[in-house]
């Protein structure tokens, strides 16, 4: 497995921190930094698709293109973060951690300007500028707060089993933040208009979008004061963007990551805006769209008590594709049954969720894995810069999944509103409830092929690359 880059002399030495060794403590803290992102992410990326056609009257095919450009977007801005963090000047505080401390205001409190009720009245005109420019700003914060954020996992310990920790506590934090607002907004979100009718609620939108705000910043507070930079990297020269290619090439394990990675983010933001379709157009039912959002989010806290004993038997590799395998034959299934009680589905669907959630409780481990990976094989150390290169296919899978979601609501007829909704016809209906479930299905079939067959870092590679990489960074 032995593909490295040759280099000339050393282009990073590491520095010595005294520091408490790695503990609770900083997975706790480490926690919170994504219970803080899904305070925010679970409301934008879940509900403001309906939101902006069910509030502010826009189409899908609009909303579409608008979050295919927006997400591009913030995968350039993703790169340029990164890279921006890899070769600034190391702090007292580390490299990551300030960003975390700084660019939680404006993160923060662009999260409520998306949902500002007075843009309810402005022509449709007004309206696209204001959400395209508001949109495109929440992204680019985004990168700001949440490239460093990820970053910060190979920078607090060098040890793989540490790593691991790190991404388990990272998406208990995440299923906890993404789970508590996928409960709780369905139920909020909504009005009543008489005679047991409901619709959806602008000015909800925006108290809703405070609440979230606020937690979130609390916990990236807690993020900065509880977690510490232990592998500091001091850069003695930058590495040209064409050195920088180079190595990039040859992380194998790195391409396949990126493209398994891609596929289930595409996956998973799309399922997450056809969900809110499918339990209020087709079944017609607020309250099983919070158990199903819920599901998303919380399987994940389920899973992870079993996480450090199924990857030191399995294999963070093996029992990730064996779960998405079983995830896309779960999928297919509900789709060929053509099921119409919601609770009934919502039963079955859990044995998917369930399944492709052990790869999202294990992918910031192989993210960690893959980053060791290539200063082994580059001799660079570029934790920003790389994780960054994932984010950036997550992003190009949130533009894909964005612009796929609205394009296909268009094609399959769906009719937006600006009072809350209207009633959809059969077709309409039947249609929804065929895209939710083929959709999932075909693409966690991908990512699962693409892991098995593309994706070499298994347990032993890993523990001989961990291994020599403490003697080069002297933290044994």
């Amino acid at each position: 497995m032995d593909n490295r880059v040759t280099s000339n002399d050393s282009n990073e030495k590491a520095l010595a921190i005294k520091a408490a060794s790695f503990g609770t403590k900083d997975k706790v803290g480490y926690m919170f930094g994504d219970l803080g992102n899904c305070f925010i992410l679970g409301l934008v990326n879940s509900f403001i698709t309906i939101y902006y056609t069910n509030v502010l009257g826009i189409t899908g095919a609009t909303l579409g293109t608008l979050f295919l450009i927006a997400r591009f977007i913030d995968a350039i801005s993703d790169v340029a973060i990164g890279r921006i963090a890899d070769v600034a000047k190391l702090t007292d505080q580390g490299r990551f951690r300030p960003w975390i401390r700084k660019a939680k205001y404006p993160f923060c409190l662009i999260c409520i300007v998306l949902f500002f009720p007075f843009v309810n009245d402005f022509s449709m005109t007004g309206k696209l500028i204001y959400v395209t420019i508001s949109y495109l700003a929440y992204g680019v914060l985004l990168s700001c707060i949440n490239i460093p954020y990820g970053s910060l996992a190979s920078a607090i310990s060098a040890d793989s089993d540490d790593k691991a920790s790190l991404s388990t506590f990272r998406s208990v934090g995440s299923a906890i933040g993404g789970a508590t607002t996928g409960l709780l907004i369905p139920i909020f979100m909504y009005t009543s208009i008489g005679s047991g009718h409901k619709q959806i609620s602008g000015m909800r939108f925006f108290y809703i979008s405070i609440v979230c705000a606020i937690l979130a910043f609390i916990a990236y507070n807690i993020t900065y004061h509880l977690t510490t930079e232990r592998v500091q990297v001091e850069k003695r020269q930058k590495v040209s963007l064409k050195n920088m290619a180079k190595s990039v090439s040859v992380n194998k394990p790195l391409i396949a990551l990126i493209f398994t990675d891609m596929f289930i983010v595409i996956n998973q933001s799309a399922l997450g805006t056809m969900m809110s379709y499918l339990f209020n157009d087709f079944f017609k039912n607020n309250v099983a769209l919070s158990i199903a959002e819920f599901f998303t989010y919380g399987c994940p806290i389920l899973l992870a008590p079993f996480a450090t004993y199924i990857i030191k038997h399995f294999g963070k590799k093996e029992a990730s594709s064996l779960a998405l395998i079983v995830s896309a034959v779960d999928f297919y299934a509900l789709y060929f049954m053509h099921i119409q009680n919601s609770w009934t589905y919502l039963a079955l669907m859990f044995v998917g969720t369930i399944a492709y959630s052990f790869f999202n409780l294990m992918v910031w481990a192989f993210i960690s894995d893959v980053i060791d990976y290539h200063q082994y094989i580059s001799s660079y150390r570029e934790d920003g810069t790389i994780y960054a290169i994932n984010s950036f296919a997550r992003k190009v899978g949130q533009a894909i999944a964005g612009g796929m979601s609205g394009w296909l609501l268009a094609l399959i007829g769906y009719q937006s509103s600006m009072t809350g909704g209207v009633l959809q016809s059969e077709t309409v209906r039947q249609r929804i409830y065929a895209v939710s479930n083929l959709m999932p299905a075909t693409l966690l079939l991908i990512s699962a092929l693409i892991l098995i067959f593309g994706y070499s870092l298994n347990k032993k590679n890993m523990d001989r690359v961990t291994t020599e990489l403490k003697t080069i960074n002297k933290q044994e």
